[in-house]
């Protein structure tokens, strides 16, 4: 896959393997398509949400407390899905701001590169494996 090594400049860069341009360049492609993607899908989000909202307002006559309820797990749900498209969103533009600076794939604790692995199935990691167990010990 295209993310294979870390980053050569940077934390962690006298560790790192040399990319190409043409690398670096995919890389961007690939972390602007999930941008687009993912922002596409929470403009979606909150336009469906600014619709359930209306009909809400316009149809609360005659509810009892099942629809009442109901409708209250319904928002709840929508601004769930916002919060979690909006950080996923920023996940990606992020990882985005430290290719152009030179540090994605490399751990923002420790400054080493991230597996390989990693990167492919999460492109907007920050951390490798290790820090990220650490941090999740400490946090639960």
């Amino acid at each position: 896959m295209l993310v294979n090594s870390a980053v050569i400049t940077g934390k962690g860069a006298d560790t790192a393997k040399v990319r190409s341009t043409d690398e670096i360049e995919q890389i961007r492609v690939l972390l602007q398509s999930r941008f687009d993607d993912l922002n596409a899908e929470y403009e979606q989000a909150v336009a469906e949400n600014h619709r359930l909202r209306l009909v809400e307002i316009g149809d609360a006559a005659g509810d009892d407390q099942a629809d009442s309820g109901s409708k209250t797990a319904e928002r709840d749900a929508a601004t769930s899905l916002l919060r979690t498209l909006l950080d996923r969103r920023t996940q990606a533009e992020t990882a985005m701001q430290r290719l152009d600076e030179g540090t994605y794939g490399n751990c923002e604790n420790c400054s080493n590169p991230i597996p390989v692995e990693r990167l492919e199935v999460f492109p907007s990691a920050t951390t490798c494996v290790h820090c990220k167990s650490n941090r999740e010990r400490r946090a639960g």
